[in-house]
């Protein structure tokens, strides 16, 4: 018992109380159950006994009262009843035998039979007589001296009979009402008992209650005591702690501000730089797209030359066509002429092919000054071409010339391109570092914030637990005096 909680020990307490009330319900039921069982038993079978006895006694009266109507009427119905009346008395004679136990009451039983079985051997003369006797006077006569004493046996017997189960009865009931007067004085018992266990059960969970709740109650209010002056001296270094959390904020602000100056300079710094740059790459590809100009110049004027050249080269082929034509043109016309001459001393056949052959002659005086203006102009074009050659062959020395200069400059611009990158570069990574203690200023004064904001919490942590810690004081003892131990 002393290594349980007190929970168990309630919980132990009470399946024991609940266990000694559950067995006195079971015994005084099951005693009760015996009692009103055996009683009920013992009142109906003394009952069904006593009605049964009475139930002779009534047909041995209805057998007396139709036996007597035979000896009135004479009639068979009369004789049926009373035959009937018999065997119904012995049937009850024979129920009794199998639920009578008590030997006195079973001898009274035999005794009954006996007498009705001389009361039947009684009547069985009487009847046959009666059948052949017709004077009632006689019969009657017959009837008082040898029927009556049997009858009056049977009805004694019978009465004794009644009487003895009626005392049968009265015994059963007194049996049944001692049994009842013990089954109560059972319950009684297991009451008090029940009683009993349940008041040493609550006395014994009191005693532990007090000893345990005292000796608990009196380490809480150390313990409350100890956590009041801590949280007392936690309040005070909570406060503390907040002002200078408060100082160090402040510093940490002017920190960040002036990381957040130099991070502004350094974008403006770089800013320019990328600004430079751009200028300088803008100028870098201006050249290359002049340089490019220059020599898709100088590839044109390659092509002039090399167009003139080829232009001079089919002029003399159209030179040596035109000589061809004038030479053909000259022999057309000398043939011609030969052809008029001849055409003449043809008399009247040849005037047709003469009028032919002067035309052939002009058309062949017109091919020959043709070929003649075609040999000037070409000699014309081949000049124009040499001339253009010339001049071209100057131009493409000049474009030489400015190609070679636009060089100069382009390595120049790149110079300053990948200075300026540099420049850029270094001013990205003053930036990029600027902006990463920024940004470590801001996280270090964030948390200096936090952890400010937990110190206040802390202190009035502290001081609700210092209330906290006085408040479980006075409810410990309120328990004591709740648990009747007193205030320590």
């Amino acid at each position: 018992m002393a290594k349980r909680t007190f929970g168990n020990k309630l919980g132990l307490g009470f399946g024991l109380t609940v266990a000694l009330t559950l067995i006195m319900g079971a015994s005084s039921v099951a005693a009760l159950s015996i009692v009103v069982t055996s009683k009920d038993d013992a009142i109906r079978e003394a009952v069904d006994d006593l009605v049964s006895a009475e139930h002779l006694s009534t047909k041995a009266e209805s057998r007396i009262s139709d036996y007597r109507g035979y000896l009135l009427n004479g009639t068979q119905d009369y004789l049926d009843l009373t035959n009937r009346d018999r065997e119904d008395f012995l049937a009850l004679v024979v129920q009794l035998r199998g639920t009578i136990t008590e030997p006195g009451t079973l001898a009274l039983l035999e005794a009954v039979s006996a007498a009705e079985a001389e009361h039947s051997a009684a009547l069985q003369p009487v009847i046959e007589r009666r059948r052949t006797i017709k004077d009632l006077t006689a019969i009657s006569k017959l009837n008082t001296i040898e029927v009556t004493p049997a009858r009056t046996t049977l009805q004694n017997a019978i009465a004794a009979l009644t009487t003895k189960v009626r005392t049968d009865v009265e015994q059963a009931r007194r049996d049944s009402s001692a049994r009842a007067t013990q089954g109560i004085v059972l319950i009684i018992v297991l009451g008090l008992l029940a009683m009993g266990c349940g008041g040493y059960i609550a006395w014994r969970l009191n005693r532990d209650l007090r000893r345990e709740v005292g000796a608990a109650v009196g380490h809480i209010q150390s313990s409350s005591a100890e956590l009041e002056a801590a949280a007392a001296q936690q309040a005070s270094g909570g406060r503390d702690q907040a002002s200078a959390m408060n100082e160090i904020t402040t510093t940490i602000s002017e920190l960040l501000i002036t990381s957040r100056q130099i991070a502004e300079s350094a974008q403006r710094v770089s800013k320019i730089a990328e600004d430079t740059a751009d200028a300088a790459a803008t100028g870098d590809t201006t050249i290359d797209q002049t340089r490019a100009s220059i020599a898709a110049i100088r590839a044109q004027v390659d092509q002039i030359v090399q167009h003139m050249l080829a232009l001079g080269e089919k002029s003399q082929q159209i030179g040596g066509v035109v000589d061809l034509v004038s030479e053909l043109a000259e022999q057309t016309n000398i043939l011609a002429i030969n052809a008029t001459i001849e055409a003449s001393g043809a008399g009247e056949w040849g005037r047709r092919f003469a009028v032919v052959a002067e035309e052939i002659r002009k058309l062949a005086d017109r091919t020959a000054g043709s070929a003649k203006e075609i040999r000037a102009l070409i000699d014309d074009v081949r000049g124009a071409v040499n001339t253009t050659v010339m001049a071209t062959e100057i131009g493409a020395k000049s474009v030489d010339a400015g190609s070679r200069q636009f060089d100069d400059a382009t390595s120049s611009f790149r110079r300053i391109a990948q200075l300026v990158a540099t420049t850029n570069d270094a001013t990205r990574e003053i930036e990029l570092s600027t902006k990463q203690q920024t940004t470590a200023v801001e996280q270090v004064n964030v948390a200096a914030s936090d952890t400010a904001r937990v110190t206040r919490e802390t202190e009035a942590s502290a001081v609700q637990t210092r209330q906290t810690a006085s408040h479980l004081s006075n409810l410990s003892g309120d328990l004591l005096d709740l648990v009747g131990t007193g205030r320590r």
